[in-house]
This record gives structure tokens, sequence and C-alpha cells, in this order.
């Protein structure tokens, strides 16, 4: 089992380590003022996977603001939704079980009395976050699926919005603020303009401290207005992790939204009738957020308490490690590629790529190569007449954080590439989120990967065997001496003319 200590090197881990890489299976109960959910995840290593997730909006913040009390309605769907929970995880057996009870229950003059009911009908003691910790482990999972993210983090609940700030994935000073759409009078009636200025007043108590140019969004009412948004316009990726808007966008997406009638969001594709209570609340919120702080870029983060709560159980040096090459590496193990296979090609990659201009800035092209190394074998078990364009959609969609959309995009690219995919061909669902440059470099990395995995047989010590780099004008391809035998061919020979084709190089084969 190996850990990468930085972006170039591996190194073996610790028995401790390597024991916590494990496979497990970890649940989360997550009692909201708006919902109460179970989530199963599959933990492997630094990747997290939701297995099972179901909610129910039973609305436990409903009343708060009018009574101080639980909704009775929202306790009696909670405590079925609970016992059902319950059940659920007797057959299951995960190996933890987190849980958490937000701002309603914070809140309520009716908690103990809730959390009572709560131990005696089900067996859980549901742990009641305060305010700090709700937004310290919000922040902690936006650092779980995107881990040098800066800016502010807002997580928008039922009864109340915690801002807490992040450098470099690191969790600051947090406040919480009664904006949730119960504390604001949801599901009254609504005025906007007045409760847009009430939501101004709030936040201005705490401007100073929480002015910044990127938006971290967390909670289904926030991911449900990036659908609107995507529907909206029509967006080719339907992937809520990671979808961004600029200021201008948010604020016009939210407009719509608040100033919508009731019914006009059974029209709303994705937006449930129960979230078109609320929904125009967090609306008005977002939009007075973005003009009060004067954030520029809104990212929607799927990550937010609960994945929070098991990145916060991991060891350092399991954080440290990087979510998107972890997440493929896990993925391609699911599909038999070999553990040691993707680290080799990354390897060995390593000697051209160097001479490339990045099209990615910041070492992101760095940690695509290791990524996309880690999912070069992730098709092998599928029909050969179908594997480009069915890993495409794989690795498009697969639920792997830590990735922008466009590099989401680059990493399908590169895959249909590397099964041989077509340029003609190529999916128009990337055309609006990589530019040409950028696609024409996806295309030689699944160029190469697909010639590395031929030539070596996808065996590490066969590729060692070998090498990969440039030369002014020319794609070297290096062979040692007593291999070249074993190892050029004719198909050998084609798939590194392609991969020349794709640098406008000539291809040289020379023997080490």
């Amino acid at each position: 089992m190996w850990a990468r200590s930085d972006r170039l090197k591996l190194v073996p881990v610790s028995p401790e380590s390597e024991a916590e890489a494990t496979p497990r299976d970890v649940a989360v109960i997550d009692v909201g003022s708006n919902s109460v959910r179970l989530v199963l995840y599959r933990v492997e290593g630094r990747a997290i996977w939701t297995v099972f997730n179901e909610k129910v909006l039973a609305g436990l913040g409903r009343d708060m603001a009018r009574t101080g009390h639980l909704s009775p309605d929202g306790v009696t769907a909670a405590l079925g939704a609970l016992r059902r929970f319950r059940a659920l995880l007797d057959a299951v057996k995960p190996a933890q079980v987190f849980t958490a009870a937000t701002a309603a229950v914070r809140q309520a003059r009716d908690r103990d009395s809730f959390l009572a009911r709560v131990q005696a009908e089900t067996g859980f003691v549901l742990r009641v976050l305060s305010g700090e910790e709700e937004a310290h482990f919000s922040a902690l999972g936006v650092a779980a699926g995107s881990p040098h993210a800066d800016g502010v983090v807002g997580d928008l609940g039922g009864s109340s919005l915690e801002l807490v700030r992040l450098n470099d994935g690191a969790p600051g000073e947090g406040v919480t603020l009664p904006l949730g759409p119960f504390a604001l009078g949801a599901p009254g009636p609504l005025d906007p303009v007045a409760l847009g200025e009430t939501c101004q007043a709030v936040i201005g108590t705490v401007a100073h401290r929480f002015k910044g140019k990127t938006f971290h969004a967390v909670g289904g009412a926030w991911r449900n207005l990036a659908i609107v948004r995507m529907n909206k316009i029509n967006y080719p990726l339907q992937v809520v992790q990671g979808f961004e808007m600029s200021a201008a966008e948010a604020v016009e997406t939210a407009g719509l939204v608040a100033f919508l009638s009731r019914g006009s969001f059974d029209r709303l594709a994705g937006v449930s009738r129960k979230r078109a209570e609320t929904l125009p609340y967090a609306a008005v919120v977002l939009r007075a957020l973005v003009e009060r702080l004067g954030f520029e870029r809104i990212v929607i983060s799927a990550f937010g308490l609960r994945e929070g709560l098991l990145f916060d159980a991991m060891s350092k040096g399991m954080q440290g490690l990087d979510p998107l090459i972890e997440g493929c590496a896990s993925l391609g193990a699911r599909n038999g590629v070999a553990e040691r296979l993707g680290p080799a090609l990354e390897t060995w990659l390593a000697p051209l790529w160097e001479k490339l201009e990045p099209v990615f800035s910041d070492g992101r092209e760095q940690v695509l190569v290791a990524a996309a190394a880690r999912l070069a074998d992730v098709g092998a078990r599928l029909h050969p007449d179908h594997r480009a364009d069915l890993v495409f959609e794989e690795v498009l969609r697969a639920p792997v954080p830590g990735q922008s959309h466009a590099e989401r995009a680059f990493l399908a690219t590169t895959a249909f590439h590397r099964y041989g995919g077509d340029r003609s061909s190529e999916h128009a669902t990337v055309e609006r989120v990589l530019s040409l440059e950028r696609l024409q470099r996806a295309e030689t990395l699944g160029a190469a990967l697909r010639l590395g995995c031929l030539l070596s047989g996808r065996s590490p010590e066969l590729l060692a065997a070998s090498s990969l780099s440039r030369s002014k004008n020319d794609l070297v391809l290096g062979i040692d001496r007593d291999a070249a035998d074993l190892l050029l061919g004719e198909q050998t020979n084609k798939r590194a003319e392609a991969v020349a084709r794709t640098l406008g190089l000539e291809l040289k084969i020379k023997l080490r």
C-alpha cells in the first residue's frame, strides 16, 4: 500500500494507515431543521462514496419562529424516519455511526423531550452541534471535496445560516446567523424586497469578517437553485458538485426564484413541492449575501456537514491525500485495475509532460495526469465495441470530488481517447466546458495511456523497460535493447504514431 508524500513521489504507508485504508461502511444520521436524513457511505481510504441516501422533509423547525418549539407534525415525521433508519442500520451493521442535530433541535424549548423520545424509540443518542461546530464541520466537508479551497463557506439549513472562512482548505472563524427559511417566516407569505433588506441588515453585522471573492454554497436549497440555473441555460453537465455561477448569474437566478408564484414551482424541473416552501427564502438570502459581501464566484458543494464529520475522523495523513487521485484509484480498483499500474503510468508519462506547456494552472495538470493514469484500465471489462462511450459517461458523472467541471470533462475525454474514441465523435457535452487546447491535450493523454497499456501489457515491470519523452521535433519512444523483441510490434508503432500526431511531432524509436 502506498501514499503520496507530494505530487511526484510515492512512499509506503504505515500499518496504521493501511488499516485505515481498508474499505468500511459508515453511516451518518443528520437531523436538520427541514430534513431528517440517513446516508450510508463506503469509505475507501480518502475516497468517500455515497451508497444509500434517504431523507424525509420533516420540517422540524417549521414553527420555531412563532412558537419556539419543534413542529408537532415535524416531530412525528422525524421519529417515523428515525425508526426506519434504526431498522436499516440494524440490518446493514455499519462499522461506525455518526449522528448530528442542528439549529432547530439546538434552539427548541422542547429539545430535551425530543432527544429523550428519539433515544427511547430508536436508541439513537443524537449529538446536538453548537453553531460553531456546525459551521466547522460544514467547512471541513467542503475541504474534503476541495482540499485547497479558499473563500467563505455558507451552509444554509432550515433555521440558520453558518458562515465560516476557508484558507487553503483550513477552516477559520465561523458564525451562525438566523437566516434559515423557517427563521425568516417560511412557509408564510413572502415579500422579497422587505426580506432582502432584513437579510442585508443581519449580514451587515458580520460583513467586515466575511467579505471575499469565492462563496462555497452548501445545503439542499442552494443545490436546488443550481439545478434551476442549469435547466434555464440548458447546461450540458448535470452534476451539482463543483457547478459555478458568477455573481451576476447567481443574483439573476435568485431573483427569478424569489419572485415566482407558488404555482410556478410545479413547472420547475428537479424542485419538489415541499422544497418550494423554502426555496424563495433561500434565494433571497443568497442574493443578499452576494450583494452585501461582494462575492464574485459561487461554487456549489455537494459535500457539507455529513462529509465533514467523516473527514474529521480521518488521520491527518489520510486527510492530506488528494481526493481526486484517491477517488480515481478507488474507482479503478472497483473495475479490477491493478493497484500499481496507475502510479507506474504516471511516472512513465512524467518526462513527456514536463516538456509540454500546461493547459491547467496551479499544478492541476500534474494532478489530472495522476488521476487519469489511475483510470487507464477502468473499461477493461466492458464490451470493446462500446468501451469508449461507456467509460466517457462513467468518468464524466462519477461522484469523485476534488475537480472542477472543466477537469471532469478533461478526464472523461482522456478516458474516451484511451479506448480509441474517434476525435470526430467527441461528445458534445464537453464543448461548453473545455477549450480546444484542453480537448487536444486530453486526446494526447488518452493516446499516451493507450500506448502505455498496450506496450506493457499492463505490467509495471515491462513499462519500466520503456520511456516516453520529446525532443524539439520528435516524440521519442525509448526501449531497452534486451526488451525490444518483447515490446515493439505493429500495434505498438501505430499507437506511438497516434500520440505523435496529436502533438504534431514525428515518432522516433530509440533503443537504449
